[in-house]
């Protein structure tokens, strides 16, 4: 097998560990050259996922450190794919473990937990290859893992919508939002509704998690008054955010650029992330002459 034929495997590793876009390609570029210089490699597809998985939890190691200091809430690169069906990247999408909501609760893992947890429940390695990546005993990696399962056990979010019951609720929410009408925005959230951003102290985006249909409608209402888009919403793209349906906002005014995508359940949003850190932006395409 050639090394492409493993790339959307070892892509979906690495960004499922790290929730970077970025790092996840920079992870698969370097286990390409190691892979390319390296002899009597017996099985191309194990060797592989071992040689990201140990890049990735340096970067894993090295993300911790940097997140002691970052300003509010830490959201994942969004990654963001089409409908079409040669799309590379629509395999790893596919899976609800990439999910927004899914890797906001990995994120809530020490790097070891998280590798072992999603090398094992995800990917189905054996425990000794686990062991081998994060360099302790076998018996070290069961008890990451299991810590890791008994700590995102309850937080696990609801299974995706389908992709037309999303349509059809944002294409509502949208219209409620632009007729600024409150009760109706209020109808098409969740009752326990939650809007995360992450501006990283660079842009405005809210700084503290919104809790609660009520005040996630009066946020987003507000902050359309705010900018003078009550009449008009801000020009957007829709787009599909890690799996989910979300919306690509150029720059405009004094609103930065940003890529929004939603969660949906039980015909209602249940939340809303906004990545709005221009460092987590920039394989995003906004538009001609836009960044």
């Amino acid at each position: 097998m050639s090394f492409d034929e493993h790339r959307s495997h070892l892509i979906g590793v690495a960004y499922r560990l790290t929730g970077s876009v970025a790092d996840a390609e920079d992870a698969v570029q370097e286990a390409w050259l190691r892979y390319s210089a390296a002899e009597g490699i017996q099985e191309d597809r194990a060797w592989l996922t071992t040689v990201v998985s140990r890049i990735c939890l340096d970067r894993l190691r090295s993300a911790a450190v940097r997140r002691e200091t970052y300003v509010g809430s830490w959201l994942p690169e969004p990654l963001l794919t089409t409908t079409e069906a040669d799309d590379p990247l629509a395999s790893v999408v596919r899976s609800d473990g990439v999910r927004m909501a899914a890797l906001v609760v990995l994120d809530k893992l020490t790097p070891d937990q998280r590798v072992a947890f999603v090398l094992h429940d995800a990917f189905s390695l054996p425990f000794n290859e686990i062991a081998d990546v994060l360099q302790v005993s076998e018996a070290s990696a069961r008890q990451h893992a299991s810590r890791a399962r008994k700590a995102v056990s309850g937080a696990e979010p609801p299974p995706r919508a389908a992709l037309a019951e999303q349509q059809e609720v944002l294409e509502k929410f949208l219209q409620a939002m632009s007729s600024g009408d409150i009760d109706a925005v209020l109808g098409l959230l969740h009752p326990d509704a939650v809007m995360v951003g992450d501006g990283g102290g660079k842009v405005r985006t809210t700084v503290n998690m919104v809790t609660g249909a009520d005040k996630v409608a009066r946020f987003l209402l507000g902050l359309l008054r705010k900018y003078g888009f009550e009449d008009d919403l801000p020009e957007m793209r829709p787009v599909l955010v890690n799996g989910e349906l979300g919306i690509v906002f150029p720059a405009q005014g004094d609103v930065a650029a940003r890529v929004t995508t939603f969660a949906v359940h039980d015909g209602k949003v249940f939340a809303v992330y906004d990545i709005a850190n221009p460092d987590k932006l920039g394989h995003v395409d906004f538009g001609p002459d836009r960044n």
